[in-house]
């Protein structure tokens, strides 16, 4: 919202949805005042205080709906789990722009959007092979820092001289913490990142570097890069976003202040630039910016999401299922901060096997319930000192 409030009248909201935020979807609706809004609780949408005019959307299709209206032109994907695929899916088949912060849907879903990105792209390339809208990223816009870096640092080049991409993390909270000590920290530890704002279960998996793990698959899919030319390094000052080593020799990478306004604003006006209410970075006030590599030893979700990737979508939406309920229960203390990728590891194990071809969205979806399904039962728990599980 404040990245639009900085673009006066070039951008108009048609449509806002969330799934409980009621309070919030209220006062967005009252400054912004959308053609229709959306809330996933039936009596709350019910119940929302509305500009006139303004239309509830209910029902189990109604993102669907708002992302595939004719006048739609860009639909930004802020959710978490499989609840954006079918939207996603339903906004790129109908020709829409997908500026997405969601992670799930290319984890688990990246075999069926990008199939669609492309054919879009080679449209609008058979038309004017110029336009921005020729590629891929033109129509799939990723929103999350890292992704943003590397297609910044692709505009005006050839994929085919990629030779490696390279996501940098800060490590969070536990980057020189000991292995013995990781079994004991608390969830306020773990939500205390040292250079982000977000919210719980993203902090969350940037403090186990399983968000790092989904970034490189996602990295597979958004570049059509190999697993094994995709690096991960530590940088603790948030500064480089990424980069990319090109066959010459060449490393290109983006900086900038640790603010999501300037990835947001980009995939909405891209290829535009316009002036950002993010400050730019400050190198002489940074001082110095520090890489190392990643321990894997200490935070196996790394390797793990590699391995998962390399496997395959059904191993990826397993992955991706399994840590949508591992974060919550370590959030409300039932799972130690190692329980994550023990269980995450567990869950590719058991359901990540290939099934026959690769899976549909019905197949998404069954397997998602499947794994919250085997988790609400007491799979897999987690005997501790002191009965934690």
């Amino acid at each position: 919202m404040d990245v639009l409030r900085g673009m006066g009248d070039a951008y108009r909201v048609v449509a806002l949805a969330t799934g409980s935020r009621a309070d919030l979807l209220g006062e967005q609706a009252a400054l912004l005042r959308p053609a229709a809004v959306s809330l996933a609780d039936p009596a709350a949408l019910a119940a929302l205080d509305l500009p006139p005019g303004t239309a509830r959307v209910g029902g189990p299709d109604a993102l669907e709906q708002l992302a595939t209206r004719d006048d739609v032109d860009v639909v930004v994907v802020g959710t978490g789990g499989l609840v954006s695929l079918r939207p996603v899916l339903a906004a790129l088949a109908a020709g829409k722009v997908v500026a997405t912060a969601n992670k799930e849907v290319l984890v688990a879903a990246g075999h069926l959007a990008m199939p669609r990105a492309r054919a879009l792209a080679e449209a609008a390339a058979a038309t004017d092979p110029s336009s921005p809208l020729a590629s891929p990223l033109g129509w799939l816009r990723p929103i999350d820092s890292e992704h943003s870096a590397i297609w910044q640092c692709l505009a005006g080049e050839r994929n085919q001289g990629i030779e490696r991409v390279v996501l940098t993390a800060s490590g969070g909270p536990f980057r020189r913490m000991e292995a013995d000590r990781l079994a004991l920290v608390t969830p306020a530890e773990a939500l205390r990142h040292p250079t982000w704002s977000m919210g719980a279960k993203i902090t969350i998996d940037s403090a186990t570097l399983a968000n790092k793990g989904l970034e490189v698959i996602e990295a597979h899919w958004l570049y059509d890069v190999a697993y094994d030319a995709i690096d991960v390094v530590v940088h603790p000052q948030s500064v480089v976003h990424s980069a990319v080593l090109f066959r010459d020799g060449s490393l290109k990478a983006q900086l900038g202040t640790p603010d999501m306004r300037i990835p947001i604003q980009y995939a909405l006006t891209y290829p535009r630039r316009l002036v950002s209410p993010a400050a730019p970075p400050d190198l002489v006030a940074t001082g110095s910016l520090t890489f190392e590599a990643p321990d894997e030893g200490r935070f196996p979700a790394l390797p793990i999401a590699r391995d998962a990737g390399r496997a395959g979508p059904w191993a990826t939406a397993a992955l991706i299922s399994a840590d949508e309920v591992a974060v919550p229960r370590f959030l409300d203390g039932t799972l130690s901060f190692p329980g994550i990728p023990r269980l995450l590891g567990a869950a590719v194990d058991r359901y990540g096997v290939q099934r026959g071809p690769a899976p549909s969205v019905d197949d998404l979806i069954a397997l998602d319930a499947e794994i919250r399904s085997a988790f609400a039962a007491g799979a897999w728990a987690e005997p501790t000192a002191g009965g934690r599980a």
